[in-house]
């Protein structure tokens, strides 16, 4: 075969690194040493204590404007209640008015303000490198105070966790860090402002990962921790140290006829979670259509929630105590409907408008509204059911959220933060979990990843270990690999590929006493050199670089990024070179690996295991016979 033959039929050609990996979605992890680890914990403590503070002044910054807008008060304080005001039908446009200036905020400002300012935060975290502009750290809790301030049925903790975020991701854009350690600021700062608000340490870490980190490994939660820590420590000192929504007295364990029924209620509310994030965005469409600026949305948004606040005045603003008196089972099933259905309505169409404001508070309502008015018909109807009310309530504010927002492990454990109820867990768990799975295989993004999904973002959709960590070098390392010797000639090594069809991109060269010197790749081979040329001559430099078939792929990746080569020798325990790993090779095991998790061929055959115990039994009865004729 001639050499234009064998260049025709396809020269084996090494694959480019770079473009190989990012197809494959493969990113490797970088290294980061432990004293690294301290510098970033610190960095993220210090954003923890500063969105502290700010949490503390968002507060006394709506508390001053609900007064003053519904009160004509100036006064400082962190519990305003805009139901109680005596406006009359004036107060259907103090929310419009609030809108009309977060539009102007939005216009002139940052366009970044609108929205509850999660799913910004992940925006940022997956196209932007984590960078956030420093203007959101001001503009952001502004915004949303006023917007809340003026009867916006939102909650505080959205916009002070996308403050928190944006104050993370300010400091990494100041200091010399790395990418990956921006984005762990980014979700430290951003869990801390959670923490703050509802003192809740445990499920901030878990929203951390579930919504923003996209990974769990101890380089993210160990700052991410220690900056929720820090922020409990803050709601501590600003804001009291017990539950946040405190019930009456502790629940009892449920029966199991109570938990069936309370799984029941979380499939339906995962219906109903998938009613509120469709009806948002459905909302959001509509404003877009309207012939006229954006800027006015929030405006518009605003007098609609202001119209039906004049209706149901409890619909107006955080209203963070109705979800306090809603886990009291106490109130009347006319103003359960309200705060279930009329609130719905508000909040869905003030933040379908743009406006800056959270959506926890809002789910937490109408989820514990509809979970009490739930378990009301449940126990009226089926009187040995067991259920609990305010029990009831809390499922029905956690499922919601689990279904709206598929952070199952946080709405869990919030809500059992929030209350101190730990004898709810089991009873969440069955209800949240059968909300998320509703919501997993009705909806195919949530809440928090529509909208930037619709921009083409795709969202990590599972936290996985490496695969590449899990494989050693030496179940990949190719045993076969071609060796020559130095003093070949090099149309002698051309012949012996061609004449064996041997398909490889490198090759191994060794000395005439067996020393290994180095590799070459083919087209090195094939390159403008005299047929007559030793291929030791090829070498160009010593080879210092090999790797131990004990390490794993992972570590050989790193290495081939770090040295810049395109395949690396790899070395047994006695020293001996045994072989040669690529990229490629690298590439072929994550694929095979990969497989595993769609392979579906049973590795224990019940067919055939039922056969050989069939043959056995007949074996059986034929030496008996035998024995016995």
């Amino acid at each position: 075969m001639s050499k234009g033959t064998f260049l025709k039929r396809g020269l084996p050609v090494s694959i480019s690194l770079s473009p190989t990996l990012e197809a494959e979605n493969m990113k490797p992890k970088i290294p980061q040493s432990k004293k690294r680890l301290i510098t970033v914990s610190l960095m993220a403590i210090s954003v923890a204590i500063l969105i502290s503070f700010i949490a503390k002044f968002l507060m006394f910054i709506i508390g001053f404007i609900t007064q003053l807008s519904f009160y004509g008060k100036v006064a400082m304080t962190t519990e305003a209640n805009p139901s109680l005001n005596h406006l009359g039908i004036w107060v259907i446009f103090i929310p419009a008015i609030g809108g009309l200036v977060v539009g102007f905020m939005a216009l002139y400002g940052s366009q970044a303000i609108r929205g509850h300012g999660i799913p910004e935060a992940m925006e940022q975290i997956l196209t932007n490198k984590s960078k956030i502009k420093p203007t959101i750290v001001y503009l952001k809790p502004i915004s949303s105070a006023i917007a809340i301030g003026t009867g916006g049925p939102f909650g505080a903790e959205g916009p002070i966790i996308a403050t928190g975020g944006a104050l993370g991701s300010t400091l990494g854009q100041i200091l010399k860090i790395s990418n990956n350690e921006r984005k762990i600021l980014l979700a430290a700062g951003a869990a801390a402002g959670m923490a703050t608000i509802f003192g809740s340490p445990v499920s901030s870490i878990f929203l951390a990962i579930e919504l923003l980190l996209f990974e769990f490994s101890p380089r993210s939660i160990i700052p991410v921790a220690l900056a929720c820590i820090t922020g409990a420590a803050g709601h501590h000192l600003f804001f009291g140290q017990g539950p946040v929504f405190p019930m009456e007295s502790l629940v009892s364990m449920p029966g199991n006829t109570a938990l069936l029924w309370y799984s029941i209620m979380g499939v339906i509310l995962g219906f109903v979670s998938i009613l509120a994030t469709k009806s948002v965005f459905w909302i959001e469409d509509l404003f877009a259509k309207i012939p006229i600026s954006w800027f006015w949305y929030p405006a518009i948004g605003g007098l609609i929630a202001g119209v039906i606040g004049y209706f149901a005045p409890r619909t107006l603003g955080v209203g963070y105590f109705n979800i306090t008196d809603i886990l009291t089972g106490s109130l009347p099933i006319t103003l359960l409907l309200s705060l279930s259905i009329l609130k719905f309505l508000s909040w869905t169409i003030a933040l379908g408008s743009g406006t800056s404001g959270g959506t926890l508070a809002p789910l937490l309502t109408i989820g514990g509204a509809a979970g009490l008015l739930f378990g009301m018909a449940i126990s009226y109807y089926f009187p040995n059911s067991g259920i609990n009310l305010p029990l009831a309530a809390l499922i029905g504010m956690s499922a919601l959220f689990a279904g709206a927002s598929r952070a199952l492990l946080t709405s869990i454990i919030f809500a059992i933060e929030s209350t101190g109820q730990s004898n709810a867990l089991l009873p969440l768990l069955a209800a949240c979990s059968a909300a998320y799975f509703v919501s997993f295989f009705f909806m195919k993004y949530t809440i928090m990843t529509e909208k930037i999904a619709r921009k083409g973002v795709k969202i990590p959709e599972s936290y996985e270990p490496d695969i590449l960590e899990k494989i050693l070098v030496a179940q990949v390392t190719k045993s076969n690999t071609m060796v020559v010797h130095a003093s070949d000639k090099i149309n002698t090594v051309k012949d012996l590929i061609l004449r064996d069809n041997q398909h490889l991109n490198y090759f191994m060269v060794r000395s005439e006493d067996g020393e290994f010197i180095g590799y070459l790749s083919v087209m090195d081979l094939f390159g403008n050199h005299s047929d007559n040329q030793e291929v030791g001559s090829l070498i160009t430099e010593k080879n210092e670089v090999f790797i131990q078939d004990s390490d794993n792929l992972l570590t050989a990746l790193k290495l081939l990024l770090k040295k810049d080569k395109e395949a690396i020798p790899v070395k047994n325990s006695k020293g001996k070179y045994i072989g040669l790993l690529t990229y490629k090779d690298i590439l072929s095991a994550y694929q095979i690996s990969q497989g595993e998790f769609i392979k579906t061929t049973p590795s224990i055959s019940l067919k055939r295991r039922g056969l050989r115990i069939l043959a056995r039994g007949n074996h059986f009865i034929q030496e008996r016979k035998q024995r016995h004729p």
